[in-house]
């Protein structure tokens, strides 16, 4: 099987780039010869695999974080549509979070990464496809295979990675989250869920989830399928900063979704608009503001999984 290694030499706070010898040499005996190439800058990874695909690799690694995956999973599409419904993706978790690889119990140390990669099980997963309006104002298309997110979620994105994460994912995130709180202030939104939910709410967040987690460690969205075809809808409402600080932390274990300013739907479709600049959260990236559509790619994506 031909296969390209993606390297983040930035992702684990630059750890990664020095580490990549003992890393590779790790992957070498255990799936044998491969390409590499390595990112030097934004969408990088993106326009690296989709030449990849087009050239007739079939395996990709991603070896960096969620954000490097999502640059990823874009590059395994063209125009919308899969370059290579046969490829598969193959992840070497190594980034501040960690979400995606959560869902699927994929651990962080090459005695846990590296027989999954080497066994090569794969499954279909699902693939958002999302449009949006990026920071410089203009209309986009980008897809995600973790959550999106938006409310203080983005907000939170863009002050962890405008800062070090020397401190690790979980660490990095809650302080970044702790300097939200500070900063936000609940937004109006008009949600659409397919035909069955269309209310203006006010929110602290709402995450439609095709993983699990985010924010480095948070069990969002603990009833989420990756391959059912379906997003979990989750929206914290009307939190007060109080209310948000006190209960906020049940996300951490997955129990918040019996607190009364939190629901939970399911859809195939989701709209978001608002009269505010109401920031995005994507696998860790923050790109830009509503208004959003979110529609799910049914297994769109073959990924290795333990």
């Amino acid at each position: 099987m031909k296969t390209l290694l993606v390297v983040n030499p930035h992702s684990a706070n630059c750890s990664t780039g020095r580490d990549w010898p003992k890393i590779r040499e790790g992957i070498i005996q255990n799936i044998g010869e491969f390409d590499e190439a390595f990112t030097q800058a934004p969408d990088d990874a993106t326009q690296i695999v989709r030449a990849a695909l087009q050239s007739g690799t079939e395996r990709i690694i991603c070896v960096g974080g969620d954000g490097t995956s999502n640059e990823i999973v874009n590059g395994f599409f063209s125009n919308g549509q899969p370059i290579n419904p046969d490829a598969c993706l193959g992840l070497v978790p190594r980034g501040t979070g960690g979400d995606l690889r959560k869902t699927f119990g994929l651990g962080k140390k090459p005695g846990e990464y590296l027989p999954v990669l080497a066994a090569g099980k794969t499954q279909k997963v699902d693939v958002g496809h999302t449009r949006f309006v990026n920071a410089e104002g203009q209309a986009q298309e980008r897809m995600f295979i973790n959550i999106t997110s938006f409310g203080i979620g983005g907000l939170v994105d863009l002050l962890v990675n405008r800062t070090t994460k020397a401190l690790g994912g979980k660490a990095s995130f809650f302080m970044g989250t702790a300097r939200a709180i500070i900063r936000y202030r609940n937004q109006t939104i008009r949600l659409k869920v397919d035909d069955h939910f269309d209310e203006e709410i006010r929110i602290n967040n709402v995450a439609v989830a095709n993983g699990q987690y985010h924010g480095g460690g948070m069990w969002v969205a603990p009833m989420a399928e990756i391959d059912d075809g379906l997003f979990d809808v989750v929206i914290f409402g009307d939190l007060s900063k109080w209310e948000f600080i006190t209960k906020g932390t049940r996300v951490y274990k997955g129990t918040h979704l019996d607190l009364a300013k939190v629901r939970a739907l399911r859809g195939k479709r989701i709209e978001a608009t608002s009269d505010e600049e109401v920031l995005i959260d994507m696998d860790g990236e923050q790109p830009g503001r509503l208004p959003i559509t979110l529609e799910v790619m049914p297994k769109a994506i073959k990924l290795i999984v333990p």
